[in-house]
């Protein structure tokens, strides 16, 4: 049976500005070879509740600068000055894997130049406080592994730091934010970190029956997803049926309980016709942790997180629907 172009459309519009000129365009027909890959009954469901998802989770080139041209003058972070705050602010270029932050910081220089008639070079000198920014915080680790360092060795004896990302996830910026501090306080120093974002994601294990993130309320009736879940250390910890969440990502409880279930038995297939994947690329998402996966939908136009579902960016033999660039 045919798949309706009207549920394809819509996310090809959402997601057709995706890695622009490294990649062939997304259309009709790449999101009609991934969703195929799924049984013939849920593609058209899926495809209706995942447009629904990317409206609100896919970050476009427009979003990054709409967000960055508010933040500029933006009296909670910027106070009544914006033109000094910004001249008094370092902004840091630290990251260790990835240009995320560089693009960022292309894209942010930009805007100064229009909105305070200065760029970046014109920034911290001397540095009152230092910003680090990102376009997304998942796990935390990446934040804190390129904020260590600079902790360490770089800082001043007493630093502000304000820390900016347009998404962030709960549960990592409740992560990054302890660790950083002992990081802080065993270097003998006094750094005092302001968290930024313009929208947060629940994603702590405590508030699962909330979340915003991928949470199965029950394991499929699937052989090889219930050997991947019982060969885990710990059980498998569900979500108790009835919400789609505060942001409400997902359109209702039976739409979001399809995309979990199918995302989910996608990813352990993976995960056996994809030898190469490692040990932490779970089914629904890069996670450290012994679950079934971070479960994050969050995807910018320059590139899908390992936190993503596999089935989301994974590759050969399975087809992406995001193109994924490694670090």
């Amino acid at each position: 049976m045919p798949i309706d172009t009207g549920v394809l459309t819509p996310i090809v519009q959402i997601i057709v500005d995706y890695r622009a000129g490294e990649i062939p365009k997304p259309d009709t027909a790449h999101v009609k070879r991934w969703v195929e890959q799924f049984p013939q009954p849920v593609r058209e469901p899926m495809l209706i509740e995942l447009g629904h998802v990317l409206h609100k989770t896919y970050i476009p080139r427009q979003g990054v600068e709409t967000f960055l041209t508010a933040l500029i003058d933006n009296p909670k972070i910027a106070g009544g000055d914006p033109s000094a705050f910004w001249k008094g602010a370092h902004l840091l270029n630290i990251q260790r894997g990835g240009n995320s932050q560089r693009d960022m910081l292309r894209v942010i220089d930009g805007v100064l130049k229009t909105k305070m008639g200065f760029g970046i070079s014109a920034c911290g000198q001397p540095p009152k406080r230092f910003l680090y920014i990102d376009d997304g915080l998942f796990t935390g680790n990446r934040v804190l592994n390129d904020l260590r360092g600079w902790v360490q060795e770089i800082a001043p004896p007493k630093a502000e730091l304000h820390a900016v990302f347009i998404a962030m996830h709960a549960g990592g910026q409740h992560y990054a934010d302890r660790e950083l501090a002992k990081l802080s306080q065993q270097s003998g120093k006094d750094i005092k970190i302001k968290w930024w974002r313009a929208v947060v994601l629940e994603d702590r294990k405590t508030y699962i029956n909330s979340s915003d993130v991928l949470r199965p309320t029950s394991l499929p009736c699937d052989a090889d997803v219930q050997a991947y879940a019982n060969s885990l250390q710990y059980k498998v910890e569900l979500r108790t049926l009835g919400s789609v969440g505060a942001l409400k990502i997902f359109s209702s409880e039976q739409g979001r309980d399809l995309l979990e279930q199918e995302l989910l038995k996608a990813g352990v297939a993976i995960r056996k016709m994809c030898p190469n994947l490692k040990k932490f690329q779970r089914p629904l998402g890069n996670m450290v942790l012994e679950t079934l996966g971070f479960g994050s939908t969050i995807v910018t136009y320059r590139n899908c997180p390992n936190n993503a579902p596999l089935a989301f960016w994974a590759g050969d033999p399975w087809y992406p629907l995001f193109t994924r660039k490694t670090n």
